[in-house]
Formats: structure tokens, C-alpha cells, sequence
């Protein structure tokens, strides 16, 4: 019975990490902050490793995954930048992709434009980048060494990769846009 529910009661502690872990780094805890972003990250595969193999995928789950990544990432982005550890224009840069692809998708569906939501190779290779730049930021404070070997060539790769990422999702977006216009005159 546990079982059942502990995919969904892992993407709940990893929506409750956001805030935990912002609240860590602003209290200049960066050992533990980094230590239950690690966590975050190992409940996101093991969430997703039970919810395939067993068959435990429920549709809160597939909402709240994704809203749960969403909400750590934001957390650690604007207080690594609020620190001044992070760029301003990267954190922006994370914060609009992720405004655009919403806005995209709401805009979509209210036009009743046949959109599949799924994640795109672009996406997940988006979320790697932020996952591994804010990891290693995070890293950076908690253990006490210095990223200036990658910086900020690792700020700007994160944003590019996020900006082509955006730009793949526009695509999906436009053409699912265009098919509408195409039925409309058909």
C-alpha cells in the first residue's frame, strides 16, 4: 500500500525542498543546502524509477513533478543570485524560458491548438545544464572552493543551452499554432 504512494510522496518532499533549501542558503547553511538539493535530485530519479516500473504513475504525479523540479530550480536560482553567486541575467534568463514555455502552452490549449505536453530532448538536456551549474555553484559554497575555473563560461553555456531549449519549444508551439489556422481554411 505504501508502495502505491511513494512516488507522489517523494515529489512532495522534493516541492518542500524549494523553499527548505532557499531558506538554508540564506542562513549561509551551504553544506546542508547542497546536501538536500542532492537529495532533491536522488528523489527525482527514484520518484521516477518506481512510477515506471511498477506502474505507480498517477496524474498528481505527473503534475507535481514537474512543478516540483520547476520550484527547486527557481529557489536556488534567484537566492544563488539574491547572494550574488549567480548572475542576475542567468537567473532571468531560467525564469523566462520557463514563462515563455507556460504561456506557450496556456495559449495552446485555449486555442484548442493539438499540443502534445511532453518533455523534448531539448528540455531535458535544459534541465541537466541548470541542474548541473546550480549543483556545482551550490557545491562551490558548501565546500569551500572556488569556480573560477568555469566561470562564466558555465553561466553563459547554461543560458545558451536554455535559449535553444526555448527556442525548440517555440517550434512545437508554432507549429501546433499553424495547424489551426490550416484547419480553419480547410
Amino acid at each position: 500500500m505504501l508502495l502505491r504512494h511513494l512516488p507522489n510522496l517523494l515529489t512532495t518532499l522534493r516541492l518542500a525542498a524549494a523553499p527548505a533549501t532557499a531558506g538554508l542558503l540564506t542562513q549561509g547553511h551551504f553544506g546542508a543546502a547542497f546536501g538536500l538539493f542532492a537529495f532533491a535530485g536522488i528523489s527525482d530519479a527514484a520518484d521516477g524509477f518506481l512510477a515506471k516500473r511498477y506502474g505507480l504513475s498517477t496524474r498528481l504525479g505527473r503534475f507535481l513533478d514537474p512543478v516540483a523540479d520547476k520550484a527547486l530550480m527557481l529557489a536556488v536560482f534567484i537566492t544563488l543570485s539574491v547572494l550574488d553567486d549567480v548572475p542576475v541575467w542567468l537567473t532571468g534568463t531560467v525564469i523566462l524560458r520557463d514563462l515563455l514555455i507556460v504561456t506557450g502552452l496556456a495559449v495552446a490549449v485555449a486555442s484548442r491548438a493539438p499540443i502534445a505536453v511532453k518533455p523534448l530532448m531539448a528540455g531535458k538536456i535544459c534541465t541537466a545544464a541548470q541542474v548541473t551549474y546550480a549543483g556545482l555553484h551550490l557545491a562551490a559554497l558548501g565546500f569551500g572552493f572556488s569556480v573560477a575555473a568555469v566561470y562564466p563560461a558555465d553561466a553563459y553555456i547554461t543560458a545558451g543551452v536554455a535559449a535553444a531549449s526555448a527556442i525548440a519549444y517555440f517550434t512545437v508551439w508554432l507549429n501546433a499554432m499553424q495547424s489551426i489556422g490550416r484547419k480553419d481554411f480547410a
